[in-house]
């Protein structure tokens, strides 16, 4: 091939529009300036890069030649030509609960809905909300999931409320916005009684119902010590005995139960069987008996009677008030039990609603006899309406294998915020599937930043944001501040 072929062949090679685009642009030389080579000012199309082209000739054949001189931009300008960076983690679905802190996209979403959507976003409507006293978890739970989905239309809202905020719990004055006084309970014979035998409890699960929540309650007052075969045999024939004696009368209570169980050998049933057996079962009954009769005592009007009228679903918003409650004992589990039984009795009663059911000390529900009960019911709640939120400190609290793990792992919706040891953020971690990294990255949470997820996406950086309104109806700091302000005044 000549030379001159040659030259030529290499000029119509560079003329393809397909290989001159990985030719390298030309090289511009900046003096010490600022000024470009043979230019007056540096711009932004006069730096290396694509070089323009206005000859229409060479357009025409594929070269890049814009119709007009591009505007100037900067990095942080062009995010939004990132359409991976910017994408919302969630729908428009469900109920704003915040931020993304990534994307600054909003994060909606709601277990009700996610449920119920076709196909189902998640597979259970439980929620998991964890973090450290002072994270912020109990405004979002007040906001997110209580107040928002009430305006929703047949969306209602039952809270076990712990929490003291001015001798009362913290949701009262959240519960009179909507309409209702708050049901207080104490153990001193002031609030409000609950009678173990109410029929609402029974209310779709018979004496069967009653009879586990009997048990529950007195392995409860045994500081978790459960019943042998014996003691259940003589509750189960107490129970059947008093059924029947106040059929066509008034509702039986607590109390009646005790002489059923000092008269076991009464029952037809165990005519049958020998005296000594007889008399074990009797002693059993007697040692049941000695147990409840203490828990009437210390709990006198608490759950020595007929369950007070005050305590009913009718409202959007019923807060059961358990804050003046000690913290030891057992008067708060138990309180939770018999609610929890009582609440799907009264939601077979009334259907057509979508429940929302909080549990703000969730490791009195979720550790413990009263786990097995509300595990037992779990597919029960879901065919009623019910989403039951539960909310911990930490998840190091619930025994591993146990009922309450079970539980927390089957919610499909989770909101962890700061868990400043690092061995508690670590179980968060491994028990909700988070990355690897998570672990570290839960500790230094700041307050109302939290990580979410759903189903089976991953989780999601989140910034919880309230308004004005919300802001003062969480606020559970007067103690402190008020504290503070005498302190100055005296100073």
């Amino acid at each position: 091939m000549s030379e001159h072929k040659a030259e030529s062949t290499k000029s119509g090679m560079w003329s393809l529009p397909v290989l001159r685009k990985f030719a390298p642009p030309e090289e511009v030389q900046v003096d010490e300036s600022g000024r470009t080579e043979g230019k007056d000012e540096l711009l932004p199309w006069n730096v290396p890069g694509t070089q323009l082209r206005a000859r229409s000739g060479r357009a025409g054949r594929g070269f890049y030649a814009p119709a007009l001189r591009g505007a100037p931009s900067t990095t942080r300008q062009a995010e939004v030509l990132n359409s991976a960076v910017i994408g919302a983690p969630t729908g428009t679905s469900g109920i704003v609960t915040g931020r993304d802190v990534l994307s600054k996209t909003s994060i909606a979403h709601d277990p009700v809905t996610a449920y119920n959507s076709r196909p189902r976003l998640v597979s259970s409507p439980n929620v998991v909300v964890m973090g450290d006293v002072g994270s912020s978890k109990s405004s979002f739970v007040k906001t997110a999931c209580v107040a928002r989905p009430l305006i929703m239309a047949k969306r209602r809202a039952t809270v076990f409320d712990k929490k003291d905020r001015g001798g009362e719990g913290e949701y009262s004055e959240l519960a009179r916005a909507f309409g209702a006084e708050p049901i207080k309970f104490a153990d001193d014979g002031s609030g409000t009684r609950l009678n173990l035998l109410d029929p609402m409890i029974g209310h779709g699960t018979g004496a069967a119902g009653q009879l586990r929540l009997l048990k529950v309650v007195t392995r409860l007052a045994r500081n978790d010590t459960p019943l042998n075969e014996w003691e259940e045999e003589a509750l189960r024939s107490a129970l059947r005995v008093t059924l029947g004696r106040f059929e066509d009368s008034r509702v039986p209570t607590l109390a009646d139960v005790l002489p059923a169980l000092a008269s076991t050998t009464a029952d037809s049933d165990y005519a049958q069987h020998s005296a000594q057996a007889r008399d074990k079962l009797h002693q059993a009954g007697l040692s049941v008996q000695f147990t409840l009769n203490t828990l009437l005592d210390d709990y006198a009007g608490l759950l020595d009677g007929e369950t007070s009228q005050s305590v009913d679903l009718a409202h959007k918003l019923t807060s059961w008030d358990i804050s003046q409650l000690p913290d030891d004992g057992p008067s708060v589990p138990i309180v939770m039990a018999i609610g929890h039984m009582w609440l799907l009795g009264r939601l077979r009663n009334d259907r057509g609603w979508h429940t929302t059911c909080v549990y703000e000390e969730g490791w009195h529900i979720a550790a413990g006899p009263s786990a097995s009960l509300a595990r037992a019911n779990q597919k029960l709640s879901r065919g009623l309406g019910l989403s039951n939120v539960f909310v911990f400190h930490k998840g190091t609290d619930i025994p591993a294998n146990s009922p309450g793990m079970a539980m927390v792992q089957e919610a499909q919706s989770v909101y962890v915020y700061r868990q400043s040891r690092y061995e508690d953020a670590l179980w968060c971690q491994q028990t909700f599937n988070f990355s690897p990294e998570r672990a570290h990255d839960i500790t230094q949470l700041s307050d109302g930043h939290h990580y979410f997820k759903y189903g089976t996406h991953v989780e999601t950086l989140v910034r919880h944001i309230r308004s004005d309104w919300e802001v003062q109806m969480t606020n559970t700091d007067e103690g402190m501040e008020g504290a503070a302000a005498a302190v100055l005044r005296s100073a």
